[in-house]
């Protein structure tokens, strides 16, 4: 039996180092690796080795320890797998399973083992340093793929300030189409809150255009909250950005032959319709994105304007 629990851990193990090579060389079935390795990990080898090992015990009195240690490594691989694929509640998860350790696992740890008068003082110290690495591992990897957003973030926005180069060289749509003077009126805006921003963090515009790395701490979660709120007594979000949307998409919607594009425009703009007359925001996860997410759609929406423009000829 012991062999086959062996074996089951080497096919694991493999399972979930060939999956991270395949991670860091971005090839394709790495997400598919990784999850089917900590898969295996915690509902298979995990429960035959401690139950093997609680059945071999002299002392079978202190099931609970097992029990928890199994919960543990649960919390621990769950955390590190939802981060590891950027799934929605991957910090929040997080942030559970890194004291989870200390908080559970320990108390029972030293509760079970201080009933013990063989157990050694030397196993309670491999015990700590074994958590301290997995919460040094874990914070590290959640370091390490929210940089791996912040960079595909800052290649994604020098990509649209690119594309917006090669937009600006075409010609304007002939006349005063009501549409496109909405769609002038919001690149403007555009423009205003990228401005208010940057000047938010000291950087200029066109330090931003030409290299999006120079923005500091790009992380931050209040980059743009501070900077588009209205004063006054009651400070609120500025929704004008919103408002002009939803007012393009309304002329858009009931422009003929651009029922589809309208359509279409509400996902493209991150955009969702409200389901009441009230004030909140609701582009997507712009208002409430860290730093340079917030940078990054609006990037992206101008692009996309602009291109709406030249398709208007």
């Amino acid at each position: 039996m012991k062999q086959k629990i062996y074996l089951l851990g080497l096919i694991t193990i493999a399972i979930i180092v060939i999956g991270a090579l395949f991670k860091i060389g971005h090839w394709p079935g790495a997400g598919q690796l990784i999850i089917l390795g900590i898969v295996l990990v915690v509902f298979a080898f995990l429960p035959l080795a401690l139950r093997n090992h609680y059945m071999t015990a002299g002392n079978r009195k202190d099931p609970v320890l097992y029990i928890v240690t199994w919960l543990t490594c649960l919390v621990e691989f769950g955390g590190m797998l939802y981060k590891t694929m950027h799934w929605p509640g991957a910090g929040k998860i997080l942030m559970v399973a890194l004291p989870f350790p200390y908080v559970v696992f320990l108390p029972v740890f030293l509760a079970v083992t201080a009933k013990d008068k063989n157990f050694s003082i030397h196993n309670t110290v491999s015990v700590l340093f074994l958590l301290t690495g997995i919460s040094v591992f874990s914070t590290l990897l959640a370091l390490n793929v929210s940089k791996e957003r912040i960079d595909d973030s800052m290649q994604l926005s020098r990509s649209y300030n690119r594309l917006e180069a090669l937009l600006d060289e075409i010609s304007p749509p002939a006349g005063r189409d009501p549409v496109v003077q909405k769609i002038d009126e919001l690149l403007g805006l555009v423009d205003e809150y990228q401005s208010l921003i940057l000047a938010s963090r000291n950087i200029s515009e066109d330090s931003w255009n030409n290299d999006p790395w120079s923005l500091r701490r790009p992380e931050a979660a209040d980059i743009g909250t501070p900077a588009l709120v209205t004063g006054g007594k009651n400070p609120s979000p500025d929704l004008r950005l919103q408002r002009s949307l939803e007012s393009l998409l309304n002329d858009l919607e009931n422009r003929p032959g651009y029922e589809s594009l309208t359509t279409a425009a509400y996902p493209i703009f991150d955009f969702m319709e409200r389901a009441d007359d009230t004030d909140d925001w609701t582009m997507g996860k712009f208002f409430a994105s860290p730093g340079v997410w917030s940078l990054t759609y609006l990037d992206g929406l101008e692009t996309n304007l602009k291109l709406l423009k030249a398709g208007m000829h």
